[in-house]
């Protein structure tokens, strides 16, 4: 079975700047990993080329044993789920959330007069009640909690039966509920072997969901460290990656950190 992702020696270069920098790295199937850094280390960029929006200046990038600029990204996109910002920022403000969510089943945002099968309706509804939003069904996406909105669109980027799922920073924004709202139901999916496989983008440790497996550290563009999350996420490497001594603490599965 192909690997989920297989980068090789990826970069992105814009205005002749290197925004990622060789970047190397495999991703199982049945992994969960966290891509961990600080502003400006290229997080967003390298999960724009993992959902086939970006292609590398240099080096390949392979997703679900397709390989970009030889594959149909439009197909291969409809095999990846993604939350970003980004997308929350094309959503009709006036759209339903139960729309927002069924809308994904056609790639599309605002929906306008295609049809749906019960099958949609019926994926769509589970999913609104899986991330405890079915009374918010018949609501304006714009009226939403951020909380709120970044559950909807986790249960959006779900609802294509993704066969890999990329959730960029979805807790950003949030004050403390809504963001142990969202990792409560990350952790679920984490701990489900029907889920896709995970790719969570954070710029916080304490932000990691417990049940994640694999930590991919970037540093200006380039890998820092890489591995499994218990043998690579540790104060040295931490403290090398911020450039400040930093002090970590694991525990029941969360992370914690602060300035030394």
């Amino acid at each position: 079975m192909p690997r989920v992702l297989d980068f090789d020696a990826v970069s992105v270069v814009r205005d002749e700047a290197p925004i990622l920098d060789s970047v190397t790295w495999a991703v199982e199937s049945d992994e969960r990993w966290v891509v961990l850094g600080p502003n400006g280390a290229g997080k967003s960029t390298l999960m724009s080329v993992a959902s086939a929006r970006t292609h590398p200046t240099s080096g390949t990038a392979t997703i679900l044993g397709e390989r970009l600029g030889d594959t149909d990204v439009q197909t291969l996109r409809s095999r990846i789920g993604l939350s970003s910002s980004s997308l929350a920022d094309v959503i009709p403000a006036g759209e339903k959330v139960r729309d927002v969510v069924m809308t994904a089943a056609y790639g599309i945002t605002g929906r306008q007069r295609e049809e749906y099968e019960g099958i949609d309706e019926e994926r769509t509804d589970a999913l609104l009640e899986a991330f405890g939003i079915s009374h918010l069904a018949g609501r304006p996406f714009a009226t939403l909690s951020e909380g709120e909105r970044k559950r909807a669109q986790v249960a959006r980027a779900l609802m294509p039966d993704p066969e890999i799922l990329l959730l960029d920073e979805p807790a950003a924004g949030l004050d403390l509920g809504g963001r142990e709202e969202v990792l409560v139901a990350l952790t679920e999916l984490a701990g489900d072997r029907r889920s896709p496989t995970l790719i969570f983008v954070t710029h916080h440790v304490e932000e990691i969901p417990a049940g994640f497996s694999h930590v991919l550290m970037l540093k200006d563009g380039a890998v820092h460290a890489s591995g499994r999350i218990d043998d690579v996420l540790d104060q040295r490497t931490l403290s090398e990656m911020y450039g400040f001594d930093v002090e970590l603490d694991h525990r029941d599965g969360r992370w914690s950190a602060r300035r030394a």
